[in-house]
């Protein structure tokens, strides 16, 4: 009876887990772009642009996603005109929680390039700016990769959070057919779906690494 249950409830669920992986991959995406903006803004000789950056990470690390989660989608309406529905405030919170922790990420990578290919590209009459994005931002990718494959599985847990604002991705699914048919038979499946989803992730990471490993 939980088998046939189940065969029947698989296609809202791979839906739900459909949804959850497209908030995965929006949200790093996004998250990446701001995480190289923190980062160099962490890494600017600007005091202004540092702190800044700085209080944006210590904001973001130092406060629960759900609770980021709400702000956006109950408190800022409260006090501004700006209101989102459901989908957008799950992409701007998961956005902006993963940029504050890849920040920090690419900020290392980056720090963990020899100074002396900053002093070489500038020897060649390049200015900081041409340095950083055509010497050492493009050597610091391959070292981005475990720990952002780390992150990606992170937020693709993370992401079940949403389900407080009535997204229906894998987790949200899973507790509606529960709770419609008084059966937690449903969980089951969902488990197995968060790990077949971070298995194969972690798979394509492991992959990545290992094809533009560094030999030190």
């Amino acid at each position: 009876m939980g088998l046939q249950k189940i065969i029947t409830a698989m296609p809202a669920l791979l839906q739900g887990a459909g949804l959850t992986i497209l908030l995965t991959l929006v949200s790093i995406f996004f998250g990446l772009i701001l995480g190289l903006l923190l980062a160099l803004g962490r890494l600017s000789k600007n005091a202004f642009f540092d702190r800044l950056s700085q209080f944006y990470i210590w904001l973001f690390r130092g406060t629960p996603l759900l609770l980021q989660i709400f702000f956006i989608y109950y408190a800022l309406p409260t006090f501004t005109p700006i209101t989102f529905d459901a989908l957008p405030t799950a992409f701007i919170a998961l956005s902006l929680n993963s940029g504050a922790y890849l920040a920090e990420i690419i900020r290392a990578a980056i720090q963990s390039i020899d100074k002396g290919q900053m002093e070489a590209a500038k020897a060649l009459g390049m200015r900081y700016t041409q340095a950083m994005r055509r010497i050492v931002i493009p050597q610091s990718y391959r070292r981005l990769i475990p720990p952002t494959g780390n992150e990606f599985i992170a937020l693709l847990k993370d992401s079940s959070l949403v389900s407080v604002i009535a997204m229906t991705e894998l987790m949200r699914t899973t507790s509606l057919l529960s709770n419609s048919s008084g059966n937690a038979v449903y969980y089951i499946p969902c488990a197995l779906l968060y790990l077949a989803m971070t298995t194969i992730f972690t798979f394509v990471f492991s992959k990545l690494e290992k094809k533009y490993s560094i030999s030190e």
